[in-house]
């Protein structure tokens, strides 16, 4: 972009969506990023990028959300480009700990470290105990269930050769 670019960063509270029908939101969501855009950049070309639009959609045209943060990007020629805010929080916040960790020994860090690791593989290991765990007893489930079914088949079975008395009595007539 140039230097004359203009760049704004907006939330822009999309509550009045819900008064339209429950199959129009989404696209008046849209609409009424569009017409933010107008209104404070004073600019009618306005072009959305596909993040903002996958924002919107998301949850399906009946449930957008209701507040969407947005960097509005105004051109030479008047052009406005909407696209997705991404903070620069995690940035300074990765900064910080950097320096904290500074600021302590050398020691200290490896100390911290080896009960972190520790922690993180016993966590793993009972996570996958239990998982072995339950799909043993789900094999055993269904182990206990075929039995049963095939029980039952053998007794089905067996009854069928034996006759009544009533089935002899025709049989000989």
């Amino acid at each position: 972009m140039s230097e004359e670019s203009l760049e704004r960063v907006y939330t822009i509270n999309l509550g009045k969506v819900w008064l339209s029908p429950n199959n129009q939101r989404a696209k008046r969501a849209i609409n009424m990023i569009k017409e933010f855009a107008t209104h404070h950049m004073k600019s009618e070309n306005v072009k959305i990028e596909e993040d903002v639009s996958h924002l919107v959609w998301a949850r399906g045209i009946r449930h957008p959300p209701r507040k969407i943060r947005v960097k509005l990007t105004k051109d030479d020629d008047g052009n406005i480009l909407i696209s997705k805010y991404e903070e620069e929080k995690k940035v300074e916040e990765k900064q910080k700990g950097k320096k904290s960790e500074k600021k302590t020994g050398k020691k200290e860090e490896k100390k911290e470290e080896k009960p972190k690791e520790t922690k993180v593989e016993t966590k793993v290991e009972t996570k996958v105990e239990t998982k072995v765990e339950t799909k043993v007893e789900e094999k055993s489930k269904a182990q206990k269930e075929e039995k049963k079914v095939e029980e039952k088949l053998t007794e089905k079975k067996e009854e069928k050769p034996k006759e009544s008395k009533s089935d002899k009595k025709t049989k000989k007539n």
